[in-house]
């Protein structure tokens, strides 16, 4: 099992979809380092040499950031938007839609589930 910047990638997977189970690295990223090292966009993760894994590790570690680097530089950015108060970091920072998105319905994914509204009992029911 070829394991690359801490994820184990999957076997019996073509190595293009294979690398992209890192974080940082897409479909147009993997197969511009495949095609960098001459490896076959159709070769199976299990099929790959030791050799080619290192070539792989390399060319990765020098030319990208992934995983957690990834991940810190994409937080501290996230965070120096709302530091600075900016209409951007505002939305980060109430958990709302940041690009634009309409609010008044959907954005569920961002806001979570609905909250149920509060009834207040009626005091014409009362006799």
């Amino acid at each position: 099992m070829a394991r690359i910047s801490g994820v184990d990638l999957p076997k019996n997977k073509r190595v293009e979809i294979g690398l992209t189970y890192i974080y940082g690295i897409g479909r147009s990223a993997s197969r511009h380092i495949l095609n960098q090292l001459a490896i076959d966009l159709d070769t199976k993760t299990d099929d790959l040499t030791e050799s080619q894994i290192n070539d792989i590790r390399k060319v990765i570690d020098n030319q990208f950031k992934v995983e957690g680097e990834l991940r810190t530089e994409v937080s501290m950015n996230i965070k120096r938007l709302m530091d600075l108060g900016c209409y951007r970091g505002l939305r980060h920072r109430r958990s709302l839609p940041v690009r634009g998105q309409r609010t008044s319905t959907n954005a569920r994914t961002r806001k979570g589930p609905k909250r149920a509204a509060v009834k207040k009992k009626s005091a014409a029911k009362k006799k």
